[in-house]
């Protein structure tokens, strides 16, 4: 990671709080996202995650991978199993795509473990989106082994004839594609107490505005890593207006 230079007319501030036992001792620890923003921006740069150990009072200072976005936030839950609080540290892009940048940090024993990088989840989920006659839209996910059927029929004849001729063949061969990682949402999917994390991707068509539906994939941890729960995964699309 490169170290961040914080310009003249940024301050320091403090963008989350929570407070939780993360370290494992029983006893309350408090976390911090701090950073420096400027006062007519709501961007924060030079954002660092923060851990004061509530027994020692000793302060731990985690610098982040991606460290700069809009709204950096904070969520304390145990990911792992283990009754004790994990780290979910969230922030915006800012941009057209929506992306958001997602880590979740253990800190058992006061050691920073990095269980989530949104990065890594990019890097492993892979999708093909392929347009088909008859107006649908195949979806091809590799992690896990799924396909899903889009059905366009719906749509406005003035967006289907940009595509399709007038008895549902494609005009040429289309490409979509899944976006990478939008948003990360903790959910208690058994109610044990034990957080999983919702991923939400975007499925666009002939261009980042034209969106088909939203990939949704739960993941648990396994002991390793983060997997889908279940082997799940699901395609949500968007509704159009009845006419």
């Amino acid at each position: 990671m490169h170290p961040y230079f914080r310009q003249p007319s940024e301050t320091a501030v403090i963008t989350a709080f929570a407070q939780g036992d993360v370290n494992g001792d029983s006893i309350m620890d408090y976390v911090y996202l701090s950073g420096y923003q400027s006062p007519d921006s709501p961007y924060v740069t030079g954002i660092t995650l923060i851990i004061q150990d509530g027994r020692t009072q000793q302060f731990y200072s985690i610098p982040l991978p991606t460290n700069t976005g809009y709204q950096p936030r904070l969520f304390l839950g145990d990911f792992t199993g283990n009754g004790i609080d994990d780290i979910l540290v969230s922030m915006d892009s800012g941009g057209s795509g929506g992306f958001g940048y997602y880590y979740v940090y253990s800190f058992f024993n006061n050691q920073p473990s990095l269980l989530f990088n949104y990065e890594s989840f990019d890097s492993s989920f892979k999708y093909t989106v392929t347009y088909q006659n008859d107006y649908k839209v195949k979806v091809v996910s590799e992690t896990p082994a799924l396909s899903f059927l889009i059905d366009l029929s719906n749509r406005s004849k003035a967006y289907l004839s940009e595509i399709y001729t007038d008895d549902g063949t494609l005009l040429t061969p289309l490409q979509g594609s899944v976006s990478g990682l939008n948003q990360l949402y903790p959910v208690d999917f058994n109610g044990d107490g034990v957080y999983e994390l919702f991923a939400f991707q975007r499925v666009t068509g002939r261009y980042n505005a034209d969106g088909l539906g939203l990939m949704q994939t739960p993941l648990s941890w396994n002991g390793q890593q983060f997997t889908p729960f279940s082997n799940q995964q699901y395609l949500a699309v968007y509704g159009q207006p009845v006419t």
